[in-house]
């Protein structure tokens, strides 16, 4: 699907809030309301749009603790790569895993209650994991930019 600009037009506002009325969207982008449910379907089915969801902030719910957590594993045995993904997939407290480049082989976000609860996703959890080398902690003592959408 190519998008043209009514497209990225009805992107930016349902990134900025996604719980907006289908009129509202229509008459913010300019459209008629039943062209706007009609692309927003189609950006739905495409897979453009993923899915819908809240953003939380997590100190106010809580979660006051986050760390960007580089883990590096022994060697790239296919079943230490797919327990490693399934098992992280499986815990709440990591909000986002990506495979890269560079020193290590994952960085994770990790968000919990306090310095314990993370101590504890780390010895219950991550450092009984097999195939685990290293793991490096980098605590994020303050969010400058978190942008949860992406420019279109």
């Amino acid at each position: 699907m190519t998008l043209d600009k009514h497209d990225r037009a009805l992107l930016r506002e349902l990134q900025q809030d996604c719980q907006i009325s289908n009129q509202a969207l229509a008459d913010r982008v300019g459209l008629s309301a039943s062209v706007c449910w009609r692309r927003v379907n189609a950006l739905e089915k495409s897979g453009i749009i993923r899915r819908y969801s809240a953003i939380i902030d997590g100190t106010a719910a809580g979660m006051g603790f986050q760390a960007v957590v580089y883990v590096t594993l022994t060697r790239h045995e296919s079943s230490h790569l797919q327990n490693f993904i399934a098992a992280v997939e499986r815990r709440e407290e990591v909000l986002e895993c990506l495979a890269t480049t560079g020193d290590a082989d994952y960085h994770l976000r990790v968000i919990c209650a306090d310095l314990a609860a993370y101590n504890r996703f780390l010895e219950d959890f991550l450092f009984q994991l097999p195939g685990i080398a290293n793991v490096k902690t980098n605590l994020i003592l303050k969010e400058i930019k978190s942008q949860a959408y992406i420019a279109v």
